[in-house]
């Protein structure tokens, strides 16, 4: 069986990213989504895991966590022989590229995958999210149900 494992943020968790597990839960026996934790970010890590769990909840071979450590650490702890990892750009892969060769010097046994994202999710970012939202814009086309609601919320706007 193989484990795979989805790492980021998710401050917060937007369509593209559940687009992202939705296909790896389609080529893996089971996708663990490592929430890691920032002191920086909008939503606790808490409230990202309860958000990001709420929005997979119908992939039944994904499941959420917290990462309070390095990646790697986790995916061992976890099982997972695989990071997933999601591309928008050739930016992204860029950065992603680098943080594989590191991850594979320090953990051999994990191996890295990437998704390209689907066309609708290609200018979707978190950051973006954030902004809109912070700016009182509707962003309940960009994100999940449940996330919406938190962004308004949170800003305190009511966006409809």
């Amino acid at each position: 069986m193989t484990t795979a494992m989805y790492p980021g943020r998710f401050d917060p968790v937007t369509l593209g990213h559940v687009d992202i597990v939705r296909r790896a839960a389609s080529l893996y026996e089971e996708v663990v989504v490592a929430v890691a934790d920032s002191r920086s970010a909008l939503f606790s890590t808490d409230e990202r895991v309860a958000l990001f769990s709420e929005a997979v909840a119908d992939i039944p071979n994904a499941r959420v966590v917290a990462n309070y450590g390095l990646t790697v650490d986790c995916a061992r702890a976890e099982g997972a022989t695989v990071l997933v990892k999601g591309l928008r750009s050739t930016t992204d892969f860029s950065y992603e590229f680098d943080m594989a060769l590191m991850n594979r010097r320090m953990a051999p046994d994990v191996d890295s995958a990437f998704l390209m994202t689907s066309v609708e999710y290609l200018v979707l970012s978190a950051s973006r999210v954030r902004e809109l939202a912070g700016f009182g814009l509707d962003v309940s086309d960009l994100v999940p149900e449940g996330v919406a609601e938190a962004l308004r919320e949170k800003f305190g706007n009511g966006n409809e």
